[in-house]
């Protein structure tokens, strides 16, 4: 008998029959002799819902943004819905359960509102009611700040809820159960001939999600790598093998190449004539941080040329969020007189492609190969950032997708003709 923690996502819950549908997933676990934790997240749509009723209140008074810690009140009653309904199916099956919200564990968070980082959770009274063979459902994505305010992680938050109670049941694993069957070497979407990994190291997960792949949460995974969590993504809908992202070993070590992955959400911003001097990096990158942008990749030429005041001149092109590209002119222009740049150039229409894998530690050449496998589809590259298992390039976007066909076969990803799926809708 295994203790397992089952999570949940917005559309497998959404509407009674898949409620029901995930009721018999659950009981199903438990008979089988295991000891079961749910996590759930609200109705595919309802967050959305729940947050455009905040806006809508608060703009009746004349405010652009909602009260912090009334947003969360607001926005929390998704997942509390869901999990009472929950229960309640499992109820009505025959099978022992109850719902725990975050602040009867209670899970212990930040009072970042809106954003909040889980802190610690109480198993206590949830360990000794599933010892009685009670099936224990939790909302995802809620908690209980310091000062009993409820808080939300953030969106995207139920899979890190569902993480989080795993490592401190100390679960065999947690099960995260979407709308697809597993992680894949890429989106079969784009990719026809995409195969599903059986198994994938954190440290690739973590970077496939941090460079677009969106199976799991970024802070999810790296909570799972933290706590040594494993973690299996299955799907709802099907009971097809899943992949589970655990600990490196030797044999994982043997593939070169995990996956390729896009992110169009990207904008490049180059500014050009930057005095080559000490603390102008500071000068540009901290007004960013202030202004709460997140800044990805970050390239800088050696300095060419002197100026007037003796120093050289050098370019600094990085990429920010495309939804944040005006936010970053804006700071930019505003600091103009610290950073004494001639100019400011952007390019909304870019994105990037990345190619992960543990299999770079030890083979030679594979940036060699990105390279060359882009420049012979006449694809021209813009920046460039490494790390030990990334490689990432930005281009122009509208050769995303011929750039990940060319990626995926150039790395002997594409899976036989005889293996095809069916098309992904």
């Amino acid at each position: 008998m295994a203790l397992i923690v089952m999570k949940f996502g917005g559309t497998s819950m959404a509407g009674a029959e898949r409620i029901h549908n995930v009721a018999t997933r659950v009981k199903a676990a438990v008979e089988a002799g295991h000891q079961i934790a749910v996590v759930v997240s609200a109705m595919a749509g309802e967050t959305d819902r729940l947050i455009g009723f905040t806006r809508e209140a608060a703009a009746s008074g004349g405010s652009a943004i909602a009260d912090r810690k009334e947003y969360d009140v607001v926005v929390a009653a998704g997942e509390q819905i869901t999990s009472g309904l929950l229960a309640i199916t499992l109820q009505a099956m025959g099978i022992k359960a109850r719902s725990w919200l975050g602040w009867q564990l209670p899970v212990q968070t930040s009072s970042a509102h809106a954003s909040a980082r889980i802190e610690s959770i109480d198993t206590r009274a949830i360990l000794a009611a599933m010892a009685s063979g009670e099936v224990a459902v939790v909302p995802g994505f809620q908690g209980l700040d310091s000062l009993g305010r409820v808080t939300t992680l953030g969106r995207g938050g139920s899979d890190t809820s569902a993480v989080a109670l795993a490592a401190a049941l100390k679960a065999e694993r947690c099960d995260i159960y979407t709308d697809v069957d597993g992680v894949y070497t890429t989106d079969p979407r784009i990719v026809p001939r995409a195969r599903k990994l059986p198994r994938i190291t954190y440290e690739e997960m973590l970077e496939l999600a941090s460079v677009g792949a969106k199976v799991l949460q970024t802070r999810s995974v790296e909570l799972a790598m933290k706590e040594k969590v494993r973690v299996q993504v299955l799907s709802s809908f099907s009971d097809a093998p899943g992949t589970m992202v655990e600990d490196e070993d030797s044999e994982m070590e043997r593939e070169l190449i995990a996956g390729v992955a896009y992110d169009r959400n990207e904008a490049k911003v180059t500014l050009v004539g930057v005095p080559d001097r000490p603390g102008v990096v500071a000068a540009i990158f901290g007004p960013l941080a202030a202004a709460a942008i997140n800044v990805d990749m970050i390239v800088q030429n050696i300095g060419t040329g002197v100026g007037a005041g003796g120093e050289g001149h050098t370019d600094v092109t990085f990429t920010v969020p495309r939804a944040q590209l005006p936010l970053s002119l804006d700071v930019l222009e505003r600091a103009r007189a610290d950073i004494k740049h001639r100019d400011v150039l952007s390019d909304p229409a870019v994105a990037k492609v990345s190619v992960v894998g543990v299999g770079m530690r030890s083979h030679a050449g594979v940036a060699v190969t990105m390279f060359e496998a882009l420049a012979a589809r006449g694809i021209n590259i813009q920046a460039i950032t490494t790390s030990e298992i990334k490689i990432s390039v930005i281009i122009a976007e509208e050769y995303v997708e011929l750039a990940v066909r060319v990626l995926h076969t150039a790395y002997g990803l594409d899976a036989p003709e005889t293996d095809l799926l069916e098309p992904v809708a």
